[in-house]
């Protein structure tokens, strides 16, 4: 009963500072966009002895509350990093379990009225080809079903890479170089991000880039999009990410003077 009496009286504090933050947070300079490296998902199933996947359905999961979040707080654009294209590299019964993962949110995700109530624009981004086919499809199907709003944008990376955005990019830009379309003379920083996966973002930039289970690293997401975005590394598993997390990261931001190199 004491251990109880305790708990509770931990958790009135808890939410008390959560409502203090929030207010906070409110009041500041709210980032229009905000993007998230989803990692710990393997090492917290692993702590609690359970196979990988189970994480990453914890993980998928927590998604749905980040966006409900986001949209409370007024952030137009989440950008989330889910599978990378070395994420292939895996055991093969880890990406089965994970395609099926992909497949049953995907399914959900197109289905989700909150989506359509608040008219977020969901897309995709990444070697779509290299997913399953019925993925592929569920996808581009989530992103016709949006494809009327413009207020708010949800960006799905995956089967992302950074390194392979550019070298894309770069493809694109030497067909219409070799089709006399564009002279390499006139090739500049405007001309590779309108070839980005990115270029139909009102804002391509991440004014917050955050990274949960405590590495401190961009493993390759929005490389060149990332180029002055604050970074905020969390010592905590994505599963157990809360929302007083995602507060102080943007407190953290708030407090941060962006000066982009001048």
């Amino acid at each position: 009963m004491a251990i109880l009496t305790s708990l509770m009286k931990l958790l009135g504090v808890y939410r008390i500072y959560e409502w203090w933050l929030y207010r906070q947070v409110k009041n500041g300079v709210i980032p229009q966009h905000v993007a998230l490296i989803l990692d710990g998902n393997r090492r917290w199933a692993r702590d609690r002895g359970l196979q990988p996947w189970i994480g990453h359905e914890h993980g998928a999961k927590k998604v749905e509350d980040l966006l409900r979040w986001c949209l409370d707080l007024g952030v137009p654009i989440l950008t989330l990093f889910v599978f990378s294209t070395e994420n292939f590299h895996r055991s093969r019964e880890e990406v089965e379990n994970l395609m099926s993962i992909f497949r049953r949110y995907l399914d959900k995700l197109l289905k989700d009225e909150n989506i359509h109530r608040n008219m977020v624009r969901v897309k995709f981004i990444g070697r779509l080809d290299l997913l399953p086919e019925d993925i592929s499809k569920l996808a581009k199907d989530i992103e016709e079903s949006t494809r009327e709003y413009s207020s708010r944008w949800l960006n799905v990376a995956i089967a992302y890479g950074g390194r392979v955005e550019i070298v894309d990019a770069v493809k694109k830009i030497s067909v219409k170089v070799a089709e006399g379309l564009l002279k390499p003379e006139d090739i500049d920083e405007r001309i590779l991000e309108e070839h980005l996966y990115t270029s139909y973002l009102p804002k391509p930039d991440p004014d917050l880039i955050i990274r949960t289970s405590g590495e401190e690293r961009l493993s390759g997401f929005l490389l060149w999009q990332s180029a002055y975005s604050e970074l905020c590394f969390l010592d905590v598993y994505w599963p157990e990410f809360r929302r007083i997390d995602l507060l102080r990261a943007i407190r953290t931001y708030q407090r941060r003077e962006r000066r982009y190199g001048r």
